[in-house]
């Protein structure tokens, strides 16, 4: 892309065009995996819905490859293409809250931060992740959950509209009456269909939520998970755990003595009584006396953020996933194997629930098509150090390779890395991928969204 081309883009928007000479390019190109090293022609900054419509259609039609930036949180760094265009949504932060209605409209490019700094201003939140900078827009697409998952359901689940910009350039609005088979695809599909420059979710009651962190020793992993295992699915909806193998941080709550000691262990968030909390997770000691346990009241917008400061923007990442629906007794000497040999000290394995409100969904009402699944695993191999990438990137693979067996075969689209084939995203997506792919021909017919884990679109 030549300077009169960027310039001409710059006379089209109304947000700013950042190119390759500009003293702010290097830092617009940063995103929050510092693995990802990618150059684009030009970030469009786009500051409505219009930027979009009209960077959409300039890139169109002059042939330019495409990628689009929400949050910035993509692993593999699809919100990046080298030698293309991002449309950047980042500007498009804003959330309005309808209390009355319980409904939260959120801009394509603003954070779950964002979103639950809103929300918990009037005691009212939705399911979405658990690190407060990913992006509302790709979390959603790609299904979204975490702590109120058990409770209230994925992410997509809650979402009732979208504005969407397609690959023509136009605008609509998508959700149960107006092109309901987009906003089918739109909740679990991922940014294969056009760019949600708006998001609309149902909200529930939630202000303060009871906490709890509690870790074992690593060589407890066995013991630990095979009690986690039995005990989670038949819990209450209002008890969400996730497990874990981690290194524990030098830091409060932990004691010094646990400071940096390799454990497995279970983050919780409890939505019920707090007043019976302590009594709720005292359960713990069934799996064997914990090295340390600890609960405590908490705002739900905190508990969101609990982990920002731990693994902030701008850290070596490479992760991958994986669905369960059991964790057999070989599985059990895998996670001990990895936890044991956690290559630094931000590694991590977590098993997130996805079951309870989720499994009322029905498994064909939207595109996520996992609603047998139990667990959404990560594999996460985490480090400051350039130097440490490939020997965190190997852990993960050899981690999520070993397991995989005992899998259900498909990943959570967004804990999907690089270079892990087609046939991955087929197994993601199981018998909705012929759905998706015909939603796709009639939407994006050319592929213009292809700078994601792609759904093709269906021949003829």
């Amino acid at each position: 892309m030549n300077s009169a081309t960027l310039e001409d883009m710059r006379t089209t928007l109304r947000g700013p065009v950042i190119g390759p000479r500009d003293a702010e390019y290097d830092q617009a190109r940063k995103i929050y995996n510092a693995m990802i090293d990618k150059h684009p022609a030009a970030i469009v900054r786009c500051a409505d819905a219009a930027d979009v419509m009209a960077a959409v259609t300039y890139v169109r039609d002059h042939g330019l490859e495409l990628a689009v930036r929400g949050g910035g949180h993509s692993g593999p760094g699809l919100c990046l293409v080298d030698d293309g265009v991002t449309i950047d949504l980042s500007p498009m932060r804003g959330v309005r809250v309808d209390p009355a209605a319980q409904t939260a409209q959120a801009g394509g490019g603003a954070q779950l931060g964002d979103l639950d700094h809103a929300t918990h201003a009037f005691g009212l939140a939705t399911p979405t992740g658990i690190i407060s900078m990913t992006g509302v827009g790709g979390l959603t697409l790609g299904g979204g959950h975490g702590y109120l998952t058990r409770k209230y359901g994925l992410t997509a689940d809650n979402l009732i509209a979208a504005d969407v910009v397609l690959a023509d350039g136009s605008y609509v609005t998508a959700n149960a009456d107006e092109h309901p088979d987009l906003f089918w695809a739109l909740r679990g599909g991922g940014g294969n269909f056009g760019i949600a420059t708006s998001l609309t979710y149902r909200l529930h009651p939630v202000d303060t939520v009871g906490v709890g962190v509690t870790v074992w020793p690593v060589e407890h992993t066995r013991e630990v998970l095979a009690w986690y295992r039995a005990f989670l699915p038949q819990a209450p909806e209002d008890v969400y755990g996730f497990f874990a193998v981690f290194v524990v941080p030098p830091g409060p709550p932990f004691p010094e003595e646990l400071h940096r000691q390799k454990v497995c262990g279970i983050v919780w968030c409890h939505t019920g009584d707090l007043d019976r909390l302590d009594e709720t997770l005292s359960v713990v000691n069934e799996a064997g006396p914990p090295a340390f346990h600890f609960t405590t009241p908490m705002p739900y917008v905190g508990l969101q953020s609990m982990f920002d400061e731990l693994i902030p923007a701008g850290y070596q990442w490479y992760w991958r996933g994986d669905f369960f629906d059991h964790i057999p007794d070989a599985a059990l000497d895998v996670h001990l194997k990895y936890g044991e040999n956690n290559p630094t000290q931000l590694s991590l394995m977590h098993l997130y629930p996805v079951d309870g409100a989720a499994h009322q969904v029905g498994p064909d009402d939207t595109a996520w098509s996992y609603r047998d699944a139990v667990w959404s695993g990560v594999f996460g191999g985490v480090d400051p150090d350039p130097v440490n990438a490939g020997a965190i990137r190997q852990w993960c693979v050899d981690y999520q390779e070993e397991l995989h067996p005992y899998s259900m075969g498909g990943s959570y689209v967004n804990f999907m890395g690089t270079g892990e084939g087609q046939e991955r995203v087929r197994a993601t997506y199981r018998d909705h991928y012929d759905r998706l792919a015909r939603v796709k021909r009639t939407y994006d017919p050319d592929n213009l969204f292809h700078a994601n884990q792609n759904i093709a679109p269906a021949r003829g």
